[in-house]
């Protein structure tokens, strides 16, 4: 028996990276699994992956999972994503808010329909699915939210500046994940009178995926500076799949979630060897 039997489950950004994994580590575990993503073809998208790839990997090793393309930066798409999941398998019990749209603009050069886009997507759309996800768990007193943040949302601290940051341009990225984990906790408390649990997790390292390489975070795929992918997979799994009072509210990072539940035995990175964003130490 796996850790999300018959659970239905929906993905955002399944089609390649974090939630490819997240999405197939789920229907391992038993979930009837929900690939979303705007990319269904390979070629659809200038980087690798697409959904017809995720679920293909999924049923070959007898899982089960369904790709419903999706564009979640509209609210309309948002509500269609989710009568589609109630038509294909029923009621919501795992979401996971894990699609993200990034660009490295810094603010005095940000295009405004990029920043409106961007925040459609990292934080208007978890609104719109939780808010949505909720009306389906309510009635059965149960129900996880798993959103994804990032190590973005620890800002630079307080001035003087002497040296420019590595990297420009990642101000309005990391001020959406910091607006997600707080959203997170304040949505936790909120509705666990029903049962439901909400979390938010980031990678401890940054993760070697097709985004990440494209935004040149990381050298490539094999960048031994990364943290495997897998290893946000089970952080989330973790956390969908714990009792409630064991983890709702919790802001935290995938290694040091995994090493305090003694799934791993060592860890590192954010959480662990360098303090995370002040929710995570709430």
């Amino acid at each position: 028996m796996g850790r999300l039997e018959r659970k239905v489950t929906v993905v955002t950004g399944a089609s390649r990276g974090i939630g490819e994994h997240i999405a197939r580590l789920f229907a391992t575990e038993g979930a009837k699994v929900i690939c979303a993503a705007r990319t269904l073809r390979e070629g659809d998208h200038p980087l690798p992956g697409s959904l017809e790839h995720t679920v293909a990997g999924i049923r070959q090793d007898g899982g089960e999972a369904s790709a419903v393309t999706v564009d979640i930066s509209e609210p309309s798409e948002c509500e269609r994503l989710i009568r589609e999941v109630r038509r294909i398998y029923g009621p919501v019990d795992v979401l996971v808010n894990n699609a993200a749209l990034t660009y490295f603009i810094p603010i005095t050069e940000y295009p405004l329909n990029r920043w409106m886009r961007s925040w459609a997507v990292n934080f208007h759309a978890p609104f719109i699915l939780s808010k949505l996800a909720i009306e389906d768990m309510i009635p059965r007193h149960g129900g996880s939210i798993v959103n994804i943040s990032s190590g973005a949302a620890i800002g630079p601290g307080r001035g003087p500046y002497r040296e420019a940051p590595p990297v420009l341009g990642g101000t309005c990225y990391g001020a959406e994940k910091a607006a997600l984990e707080r959203f997170s906790q304040g949505l936790a408390q909120e509705v666990y009178q029903h049962g439901i649990s909400v979390t938010c997790v980031s990678p401890s390292q940054v993760v070697p995926t097709p985004g990440t390489v494209f935004h040149k975070l990381v050298t490539g795929m094999d960048d031994p500076r990364g943290e495997p992918p897998e290893l946000m997979a089970r952080a989330a799994l973790l956390l969908a799949s714990e009792p409630l009072d064991r983890v709702t509210g919790r802001v935290t990072y995938s290694q040091q979630i995994l090493k305090e539940f003694g799934w791993i035995e060592r860890a590192q990175g954010r959480g662990v060897d360098t303090p995370g964003t002040s929710y995570s130490q709430i």
